[in-house]
């Protein structure tokens, strides 16, 4: 029977579920998961360390880059307890105001993460198209500005989520569909009007995600404009190459988003374990694939890798 709280028609606990009918094999799903969160904390944690050390990459390309290992650390971090606590321990009760509070976080650090970069593509789009001026116009105040600007757009979008939820009489169960909390997961619990949560949400996406997306789509256009003006063939390969990290660091964010968004609007068939596993991929991939990409494809961070461990070796 659930164990709803009278005067306000909200469950007092909330159950997560891992992936329905697998419980069998969740001890062999935790190592999974286990691997991941020690490989984004321990490659966030790598990529800081080395950028805090090494005076020479005190520049706004490498302050970017820590902007963006803080955010995939809080990101891993605000789903850590949970997951691990469903998968290891068969633990899957949650605190409806715990629930809240993790909600806000991961959907904060989403938005965060968005923001950055947004943030990084504007540094490589003034890198390679006013090289000239970059050192003045990315000071170190005016980046500080921008971390601040990002983290204080992002949480005041996600501001008014968790009483949007509150205000809702959650009747129709208190299971949730992951081993974490979500906005859409505990919405669709609801029997009542959820207009203003959809249209909200929707708002807030187009005003994050959407934006941003067009904004770092035109810097690129703009980038490869200037790059196909660049007469030395060479030139023109540093140029690009100088962009690839900051690519695949793109690609692995906004395409899991788009799948889960065209997933839950026009997906409705498609089996739960697709629902699921995309949600998945959304929140561990980035945080996981971010610090191996940039510690392959940035030479001066690679470089410091190996000098690291070759320390250990001797």
């Amino acid at each position: 029977m659930t164990d709803f709280n009278s005067s306000s028609f909200q469950p007092a606990m909330f159950h997560l579920t891992g992936f329905p009918g697998q419980e069998a094999v969740y001890h062999c799903i935790a190592v999974l998961f286990m691997l991941l969160y020690i490989t984004a904390i321990v490659g966030n944690c790598l990529v800081l360390c080395i950028v805090w050390a090494d005076r020479h990459l005190h520049q706004p390309m490498y302050w970017f880059l820590c902007m963006l290992s803080v955010n995939d650390l809080g990101m891993s971090l605000s789903t850590l307890p949970t997951v691990m606590g469903t998968f290891c321990f068969h633990f899957t009760a949650v605190t409806f105001n715990a629930c809240l509070a993790q909600m806000f976080f991961i959907h904060s650090f989403s938005f965060m993460e968005s923001g950055i970069l947004l943030a990084m593509s504007f540094d490589r789009f003034v890198a390679i198209c006013n090289p000239l001026r970059y050192a003045a116009i990315l000071t170190h105040t005016r980046i500080l500005k921008i971390g601040l600007a990002i983290v204080i757009k992002s949480t005041s979008m996600l501001f008014p989520f968790p009483f949007l939820i509150k205000r809702l009489p959650i009747c129709k169960s208190n299971v949730l569909s992951h081993a974490y909390c979500l906005h859409p997961d505990m919405m669709r619990l609801a029997c009542a009007d959820t207009t203003v949560n959809n249209i909200y949400g929707l708002l807030a996406i187009l005003v994050t995600y959407g934006l941003d997306s067009l904004f770092i789509i035109l810097s690129y256009i703009k980038i490869l404009m200037t790059v196909l003006n660049i007469v030395s063939h060479e030139q023109r390969l540093t140029a690009l190459n100088t962009c690839v990290s900051h690519i695949c660091a793109v690609l692995p964010f906004y395409v899991p988003i788009i799948a889960v968004s065209v997933l839950h609007r026009f997906g409705k068939n498609a089996p739960l374990l697709v629902h699921i596993l995309m949600s998945y991929v959304y929140l561990f991939v980035p945080p996981v694939l971010n610090p191996i990409v940039y510690s392959v494809k940035m030479k001066e961070i690679r470089k410091r890798i190996f000098r690291v461990f070759s320390r250990d070796k001797m």
